[in-house]
């Protein structure tokens, strides 16, 4: 196949839907026989990843890595920033943390450099192994005050000699300043590095926005490739919770009605993407106690900052209501931070997420953890009780629980978890609720006399990836976007 320049997905700011994009394009590229592979420098982002190799990226790339068919790599994305309070990140290079920085700290212009060698060598690995590269970018590309500092957008593209397409979010409002904005902000080289335009998220008659893309390729001299429309009916991964509040909690009849507790600091909530798209289950966000009221199953997901969210839950009488919740017959799992709140005690006299030394759990579990420096992350397979069918999943965590009651078995023999009951358990594994046996376990108190449904969330997922790969060739110009990949200027 022809060698294509690298492409970037920039933006006028952040959740312009750069990473859906981003995803829609790799699936594309496989689609016409290319060899893509994704790449953001530096992501900030809750969700996060295992590689192959038990190292950790961000959940994104490992999608987008997904939608191209291949194995994902610490090299998509080498440096991650994980918050984990209101002004401080823990941060993750090449897969490993490195230590806690305050936003101040980071961002800084001093030892950026040490960071910009590090993504500069991840991809020019792999622009060594795959064709095209679709690099990400963060936020966006007008932040004045952060330029000199910059690792992920316009430097990168100038570093990647990447064709740079803006995305815009239309659905927020303001499109022509952001857009206009955006671009005439940027230097005369990097202005010159914006081949095309997307505008994205547009509700209504797209003819209605005729006049307005004709008159924002006037006013930029760089053409609108595409306008893209809400695409509600596709479901890939989410990046960040923003969302998650919003969503409907009233309980549905005949359906398992599903309640994730909200924390403040909630990681890896798409553990839960299975159960939301299960034609069974209706899932819900619970912020409020009476949130839990309607609920058949109470999941407590993972955390960033467990000791934080543990007090939380007791000022705000959640805790109170998920003990009340299993007395009352209802079912409660906690994964990863879930399951360490759910234990006896949790301990933290090393400082690891903070001031908080040690706390009493939830007594759900006859378990107890101490936090650790060291984290473990890695992809496991396993069987799940006595089911014969092969489950996968991946951890990433700090801490150790001590459990005299694990009912998951690895590969390699390693037991984990603790399940008092079968209303009753916990695991460190995220992507526990992605394996059928699990779901069947899980769903089975509730089901009674319901039609039992068979549901292939990987299946799911590639057809997901394939809808977004038609729905971008509706709506965007990827012949036009091949040649500016293929012009040399």
């Amino acid at each position: 196949m022809k060698r294509l320049s690298p492409v970037m997905l920039a933006g006028t700011g952040s959740d312009v839907g750069k990473s859906l994009i981003a995803t829609g394009l790799c699936r594309i590229f496989r689609q016409d026989g290319y060899n893509p592979a994704p790449f953001k420098a530096q992501n900030m982002a809750l969700n996060s990843y295992a590689t192959p190799d038990g190292l950790e990226i961000g959940r994104a790339q490992a999608v987008q890595a997904e939608a191209a068919g291949i194995e994902c790599s610490t090299d998509m994305n080498p440096v991650l920033l994980k918050p984990s309070g209101e002004h401080t990140s823990q941060v993750v290079l090449e897969g490993r943390v490195v230590g806690n920085k305050s936003a101040y700290e980071y961002f800084r212009k001093e030892g950026k450099e040490e960071l910009r060698k590090i993504a500069h060598e991840a991809f020019d690995r792999l622009a060594a192994r795959f064709n095209p590269i679709v690099l990400e970018g963060a936020g966006s590309i007008s932040e004045l005050n952060l330029r000199d500092g910059d690792i992920v957008n316009m430097s990168m593209a100038a570093y990647a000699d990447a064709k740079v397409i803006l995305v815009a979010d239309i659905d927020r409002g303001g499109v022509f300043a952001s857009v206009y904005g955006s671009i005439m902000l940027q230097s005369e080289e990097d202005r010159k590095r914006i081949k095309g335009i997307i505008i994205n998220k547009f509700r209504g008659d797209l003819r209605l926005f005729e006049e307005g893309r004709k008159l924002l390729e006037d006013i930029c001299g760089v053409p609108v490739l595409g306008v893209v429309p809400m695409a509600s009916h596709i479901y890939i991964d989410e990046e960040d919770s923003v969302s998650l509040a919003v969503k409907d909690r009233n309980a549905v009849r005949d359906k398992v009605n599903v309640a994730v507790v909200l924390l403040k600091h909630i990681s890896n909530f798409t553990d839960f993407n299975v159960l939301e798209r299960h034609p069974e289950v209706n899932l819900f966000y619970a912020e409020l106690p009476a949130d839990l009221e309607a609920a058949d199953i109470v999941i407590i997901p993972g955390s960033k900052n467990t000791l934080s969210d543990l007090l939380d839950l007791r000022k705000r009488g959640m805790a109170k209501a998920i003990c009340k919740a299993r007395c009352s017959g209802k079912t409660v799992v906690g994964i990863c931070g879930g399951y360490q709140i759910m234990g006896e005690e949790v301990i933290d006299s090393l400082g690891v997420e903070g001031d908080i030394e040690s706390l009493p759990g939830l007594g759900l579990l006859p378990v107890r953890t101490v936090m650790t420096a060291d984290k473990t992350t890695r992809q496991t397979e396993f069987r799940f009780m006595d089911d014969e069918r092969l489950c996968k999943g991946y951890e990433i965590h700090v801490g150790r629980t001590v459990t005299d009651r694990p009912f998951i078995t690895s590969g390699d023999g390693t037991q984990e978890g603790c399940m008092v009951d079968e209303r009753c358990f916990g695991s460190y594994v995220h992507g526990l609720l992605d394996n059928a046996p699990v779901i069947d376990f899980l769903l089975q108190p509730f089901r009674h006399d319901r039609m039992k449904t068979e549901f292939d969330f990987f299946t799911f997922r590639q057809q997901q990836y394939d809808l977004l790969a038609d729905w971008l060739r509706k709506y965007v110009d990827i012949p036009r976007l091949y040649k500016i990949m293929m012009c040399d200027d």
